[in-house]
């Protein structure tokens, strides 16, 4: 029953699917990192469906790439997407720390914020559209991963003042337990994609977390949710792109 209410706290913290209303306490919120990567199982399911459903009724790539663009969107609700557009206005700013860490908290959307997800947005929709081939099981490790790497920050880096929601998490965690199973998730998926032939999407998510450490650390003086999200998005574009970039190689070689 105690895993069961851990996977619905985290599906409804960080997807838009409909969970059973239950309360969140330290029983059930204790490991509910590690049932974070499930949520993208699940997206890259829904996108291996999707791109099938293309292949079989021959759907024009345009549409297949829609889809893919906006599904994980539609499945998240734009939690992470939300994070992101806060982080790219914070970083606009060139503020100290402490000032950046307040323009996380407001709500409303500045200009800066507009026009990065206008370019996430044409850049997802364009690597998606100009991927040759569908790699499900690629697809999935990658929703998969960028989910792992977001959960083990949590227990790794040091947390912002008044991080909300993401120290709740971390705190309510076992983070020793926790931080060592997600350790072994990331390995297992990292070498899933490398015997995928996705060597060079595991880099690229490496790196986007080295960055990530680097960026949390030194611009806003610890991690927070918003920033969580600002890498999820990141990690999956650059992973996307790495993708495209083997399979168009692999053609030309």
């Amino acid at each position: 029953m105690v895993v069961l209410e851990t996977i619905i706290v985290a599906f409804s913290m960080f997807s838009a699917l409909p969970m059973p209303q239950i309360e969140w306490n330290s029983r059930n919120m204790r490991y509910s990192l590690l049932a974070f990567p499930l949520i993208g199982a699940v997206i890259g399911g829904v996108c291996w469906l999707w791109a099938a459903l293309c292949l079989a009724l021959g759907l024009p790539a345009i549409l297949r790439g829609a889809g893919l663009c906006i599904l994980p969107v539609l499945l998240t609700g734009g939690i992470h997407l939300d994070g992101y557009a806060d982080t790219c206005d914070a970083l606009a700013s060139h503020a100290p720390p402490a000032r950046k860490r307040e323009i996380l908290k407001d709500a409303h959307l500045g200009a800066f914020a507009a026009i990065r997800l206008g370019v996430w947005f044409v850049a997802s929709f364009a690597l998606w559209t100009a991927l040759p081939d569908y790699h499900g099981w690629a697809i999935v490790c990658l929703f998969c991963l960028s989910r792992t790497l977001s959960a083990l920050a949590l227990t790794l880096f040091p947390l912002a003042e008044g991080s909300g929601l993401a120290r709740s998490f971390a705190e309510a965690s076992d983070r020793k337990t926790v931080r060592a199973v997600l350790i072994v998730y990331a390995a297992l998926l990292c070498l899933a994609l490398i015997l995928a032939r996705g060597a060079v999407m595991t880099l690229a998510a490496l790196c986007v977390f080295l960055d990530f450490r680097r960026m949390a650390r030194t611009q806003f003086e610890g991690l927070s949710g918003d920033l969580s999200g600002w890498f999820l998005q990141t990690a999956e574009l650059w992973m996307l792109a790495a993708l495209c970039l083997m399979e168009y190689m692999e053609k030309l070689l």
